[in-house]
């Protein structure tokens, strides 16, 4: 509508414009464009199920980045369960950003390395230095709850990091399923142990596999050609093959055989 003063017809434009006015007020807006606009400001979070190798999941993820992997049931409750904790609510979309699904897609299955952001919010500065370590290992490798303790410069809290990892609220994304026990136990896990076990199996690390070597007292594998020890599930320990690989039960074995700590998967302090 031409809302514009003309000369000739002053009263007739002012009743258009007045008119017009009044259909703007009693007009209604999308019913997407409310959720949108928080989404965007940052006073609520898109969110949409995806399938996983341990089933359906909601994903939520707001202008700061990945918030929430919560496993996929009723959405009224994961609605609530999310407003719950982050304080903000969460509303379905159709269809998620496509660059962020297909990030996201990768990120499960291996296939991708490109950079996800995270929501961490509302978590310490410890909790968010735990998941942030846990980021660094690899899609298929495993590391002990003491390894981020170690690196974060807190070696003496083991106990804190495996709580900090069970607040985790992007599992999967941030891989806490890829912390174990150092005796070879599987260890808790924010989906629960059957989850932690399904993502292991899913990434080629069987869990069955780590436990016997647990079980054999084996922490270490070396190379006798390098005279470098690893983390088993580190890939240059599984590029050994058989004939030259060496177990090592603790650092103290390995050291003293002449070995050094590999620099990749860092095992221990470097010498």
């Amino acid at each position: 509508m031409d809302l514009k003063f003309h000369e000739t017809h002053p009263i007739k434009e002012m009743r258009e414009m007045a008119q017009g006015l009044s259909d703007l007020r009693t007009a209604t807006a999308p019913h997407a464009l409310l959720p949108a606009v928080l989404v965007r400001v940052g006073l609520g979070d898109a969110y949409w199920r995806m399938e996983t190798p341990i089933g359906p999941i909601f994903v939520a993820a707001g202008n700061e980045g990945v918030s929430a992997v919560m496993p996929a049931g009723d959405e009224t409750a994961f609605e609530q369960t999310f407003r719950a904790r982050f304080g903000r609510p969460a509303y379905p979309v159709a269809v998620p950003p496509p660059a962020l699904a297909r990030t996201i897609t990768g990120r499960l299955d291996g296939s991708a390395r490109s950079p996800l952001r995270f929501d961490l919010r509302g978590l310490s500065e410890f909790e968010q230095a735990v998941l942030r370590k846990a980021l660094e290992i690899p899609h298929g490798e495993v590391r002990p709850y003491g390894w981020i303790s170690r690196e974060i410069g807190r070696p003496g809290a083991v106990r804190a990091v495996g709580t900090a990892l069970g607040h985790n609220p992007v599992p999967l994304l941030i891989p806490c399923h890829r912390v174990v026990r150092i005796d070879g136990k599987i260890g808790d896990y924010a989906l629960g142990p059957d989850a932690k076990r399904a993502m292991l199996a899913a990434e080629g690390t069987p869990p069955a596999e780590i436990e016997r070597r647990a079980r054999a007292g084996v922490r270490f594998h070396g190379s006798d050609t390098t005279k470098i020890f690893c983390f088993p599930t580190c890939r240059h320990a599984r590029r050994t093959t058989a004939r030259h690989l060496v177990s090592f039960p603790s650092e103290t074995a390995a050291r003293a055989a002449g070995y050094r700590p590999c620099l990749v998967c860092r095992p221990a302090l470097a010498s």
